[in-house]
């Protein structure tokens, strides 16, 4: 089901068909949750599976926000709290968090520094044109770094499929927020909404399985 409504949605979006999109759009987050619902039944109870199916929730309710054009801010607000959610997902999936005491954040910040530097510099590309939305855009700018720096600290913490699968994702979803960024606020181009779904349904699943495979071998 999840491929068919992203191929549908892709498709509406290539027809330039919007009116048709408040139907796919929607189904792709849906159908997908429904997917985590089923296969994480047995363990419904537990933080991670809470979280993960939070974060889908709130992703699907800021895509059916975001189809409306004069509520962007309550969008961003809905993923803003399915980074948060993802946040603790990934914190939960792994071993025991080093103590404060013994962890090195000096090597941590040069590790993500790669991935602070291109959100810097995003950050610069589109300020110029921010106007009110500064504010709400440098707090979800936090929010997704945070997202992606704690799928990257995941290494050797769980399974190979497990890391590989969510890191990739995150980056990915990292990688379609700023290209709506690029296109909204710096310069708009054709194949915005292609590129932005694409990297986003992939996000989404590959972060979904790299869950399932926490979930199916913890270490």
């Amino acid at each position: 089901m999840f491929l068919i409504a992203i191929l549908t949605d892709i498709a509406f979006i290539l027809e330039h068909n919007n009116e048709l999109r408040f139907f796919s759009k929607p189904l792709v987050i849906l159908s997908l949750g429904i997917y985590f619902f089923q296969i994480s039944r047995t363990v419904f109870s537990t933080l991670l599976t809470r979280t993960i199916l939070s974060a889908l929730l709130f992703s699907w309710i800021g895509d059916i926000l975001l189809l409306w054009e004069e509520f962007f801010l309550f969008g961003l607000g809905a993923f803003l709290i399915a980074q948060v959610c993802y946040i603790i997902g990934f914190k939960v999936a792994q071993k025991a968090p080093e103590s404060l005491f013994n962890h090195n954040f000096v090597k941590t910040f040069f590790i993500n520094l790669p991935i602070y530097l291109v959100a810097a510099y995003l950050y610069y590309l589109i300020h110029p044109n921010l106007g009110g939305y500064k504010m709400p855009v440098i707090v979800y700018t936090i929010a997704i770094v945070s997202m992606v720096t704690t799928a990257r600290e995941r290494f050797g913490k769980s399974n190979p499929a497990s890391f590989w699968q969510v890191f990739i994702g995150a980056s990915l979803f990292f990688i379609s927020d700023g290209l709506i960024a690029l296109n909204r606020f710096y310069i708009s181009f054709p194949e915005a909404d292609v590129l932005v779904m694409g990297t986003y349904a992939i996000a989404q699943l590959l972060i979904v399985m790299g869950i399932r495979a926490h979930l199916i071998q913890p270490q």
